[in-house]
């Protein structure tokens, strides 16, 4: 590792650091840097110059190390460095910047602007509603020349026209087109003028979700994308109307609205919810449809100024949230189920610097298959493990659906694929005849070139296809039948087994899962724990296993963790079982172990075997 020293700031700096990270956010919340030539700005610089009779004018901003003009005049390209230009001095000092000659300047002789036969700046600070200088307006001259007070003031003027500009296009993109509301930009700016104007005061804040993203899809399904807009107005109008100013309005998603309440004005929100309830509860008719509308509410109180803008979104969303899934009309915003989305939000954003950096944080467990009629193990179930550096190890119940409700899926899957293929691969060369079965996500079924990429995973692992087991669960293959046929056999045309996953837990319909090209069904671990004292479970256990080998599914038992359920599965006539009795998920080199052991045995030694790996 280099060696070297760090320049750390001085402790007077560090609030002058901070402040300018406030103004560069301030500036790339805007959406104006490295945008197109605009005439609005254009006709402004062209003024300049033609007020000024100066060749060159410019709209200045200052990014963190450059300048970069969204309008010039009399120059060739649209930035230069920011390090020495009088530009950064305008935004530094937040004042107008005059220099008569820059040649002799000390702080600008050498600079970029001097070294190109520049003579004359003057710059007025771009200035936001919140008091950050976005950059100059400038004028420069290559001769030397003075500026009276008149045209400092000028130049002043003109830099508010920029600003009014500035602001104006913002402004344009704080309004939702559907119901003509204030979003949540405009939320964002509204709540941090509050802390200035009432800092310590109580404000509630009311989120109304008019559906679940379930319920949105499968009504846009039958009805249309217009039936988005018509919920929206309809309901736009009728919260307006029962609000009646008592509160301010804002719509913050697709079907969500925020509210923002002064107890003190006498408005309770319990009575603004109560008067809401009642208004909404009325049906939206959709083309002549009507829908019924499922509002759910989140309330989250809150001390102006002490939490920043998206804190105050965050926690009402969390609220709202919470009702939807415990199917309640409205949620407090609780700390407790903030800190459990906190978590997921941190997962799901180092799950995805793992994948950047390559997946170097996960690796492959391997939990083993045991064949009940030979007591031989045929394979094992691939299954992915994620370590972080700080948060150490994270249960697979926790990021793994995470992942599978992002585009995470697609990579991931990836991954496991190459590298559970390249271990297939190294332990055929070491004479380890097994089979691997790997957990594809449901997502994976919409990527239209997944087949291709499995063929081509496989060549170049040189693996026999006829090693591997895909396995998609019964609620994936369910929610995507339009497609789900056609890419298993498209799948199972490569000579790729298929594996239904947890069934028993969701639609079990035989009639449905006997059109798909799967080979294997395996039994959810949820029937296991009583399997061996309750008779009900063995009724249904027995029968699925009966059914699925009647429709010529080879059936696993997964969750198998006590030798009287694994005898009764083998009486059943199950074909395979995996589960803690038989072994946890292993790390490679224990499984290999474990599968040497395992060869050759007959069923009573390896009875045994399985006994003592339990205990």
């Amino acid at each position: 590792m280099a060696s070297g020293k760090f320049l750390v700031p001085d402790p007077s700096d560090y609030e002058a650091i901070a402040r300018e990270e406030r103004r560069l956010q301030a500036l790339r919340e805007l959406e104006i840097l490295d945008t197109p030539e605009s005439e609005s700005f254009d006709r402004i610089t062209r003024m300049a110059s033609r007020l000024f009779r100066t060749p060159i004018s410019a709209i200045s901003l200052t990014d963190r190390d450059r300048q970069w003009f969204k309008s010039h005049v009399g120059t060739q390209g649209r930035e230069i460095i920011r390090g020495g230009a009088p530009c950064a001095e305008v935004t530094r000092s937040g004042e107008v910047v005059a220099i008569p000659d820059l040649l002799q300047d000390s702080r600008f002789s050498q600079c970029y602007l001097a070294e190109s036969g520049i003579r004359f700046y003057a710059g007025a600070p771009l200035t936001t509603r919140d008091g950050y200088v976005l950059g100059a307006m400038c004028v420069l001259d290559t001769e030397a020349r003075s500026i009276t007070t008149e045209e400092v003031s000028a130049l002043q003027d003109l830099a508010a026209f920029v600003m009014a500009q500035i602001e104006l296009q913002r402004d344009v993109g704080r309004v939702e087109p559907s119901s003509g509301l204030p979003n949540r930009y405009q939320l964002a700016e509204d709540l941090t003028n509050l802390e200035r104007k009432a800092p310590g005061e109580w404000r509630v804040a009311v989120l109304i979700d008019l559906a679940d993203l379930r319920q949105m899809n499968e009504t846009v399904s039958v009805l249309g994308s217009t039936y988005i807009d018509t919920l929206v107005k309809a309901s736009t109008s009728t919260i307006q109307s029962t609000l009646g100013g008592k509160a301010g309005l804002y719509q913050v998603g697709i079907t969500s609205f925020f509210l923002l309440i002064n107890e003190s004005d006498g408005n309770s929100w319990s009575d603004v919810i109560g008067s809401l309830r009642k208004q909404l509860l009325a049906p939206i008719v959709c083309d002549g449809v009507p829908v019924a509308v499922e509002a759910a509410y989140g309330i989250s109180p809150f001390c102006v100024g002490s939490s920043p803008p998206h804190d105050v979104l965050r926690t009402v969303l969390s609220a709202a949230r919470d009702a939807r899934e415990a199917d309640i009309e409205y949620a407090v915003y609780s700390p407790d189920s903030d800190e459990a989305n906190r978590r997921r939000f941190t997962v799901l954003t180092n799950i995805r610097k793992a994948v950047e950096q390559g997946g170097r944080e996960f690796n492959l467990v391997y939990q083993p298959r045991i064949d009940l009629h030979s007591g031989v193990c045929t394979g094992a179930e691939a299954l992915l493990r994620w370590t972080h550096p700080t948060l150490g190890s994270v249960p697979p119940g926790e990021f793994i659906p995470l992942v599978e409700q992002t585009a995470l899926a697609r990579p991931i899957t990836q991954w496991v694929l190459a590298n559970a293929l390249g271990q297939l691969a190294t332990w055929r060369r070491a004479g380890l005849d097994t089979h691997a079965s790997i957990n594809i996500s449901a997502r994976n079924l919409e990527e239209e070139d997944f087949v291709l990429s499995l063929q081509q995973a496989l060549q170049r692992s040189t693996v026999s296809p006829a090693a591997i087991e895909l396995e998609f669960t019964e609620s994936a293959l369910i929610r995507h039948r339009s497609r789900a046929v056609e890419r298993l056999e498209q799948i199972r045309s490569l000579g790729v087994a298929l594996a239904i996953d947890d069934f028993g837990t969701g639609y079990s319909s035989f009639s449905y899962l006997q059109k798909l090209p799967a080979t294997t069904v395996k039994l959810d671990r949820s029937f296991m724990p009583e399997l061996a004292k309750s008779q009900k479970d063995q009724t249904l256990v027995r029968s699925m296993i009966s059914m699925a080998h009647d429709l010529g599914y080879r059936v696993v038992a997964e969750g198998v963790e006590t030798a009287e359920v694994y005898t009764f599965l083998k009486e059943c006539g199950c074909d395979e079982v995996q589960g803690y009795f038989i072994s946890r998920p292993l790390p490679v080199p224990a499984f290999e172990a474990f599968l040497r052991q395992g060869r050759d045995r007959d069923v009573s030694s390896m009875l045994t075997l399985l006994q003592k790996s339990a205990s």
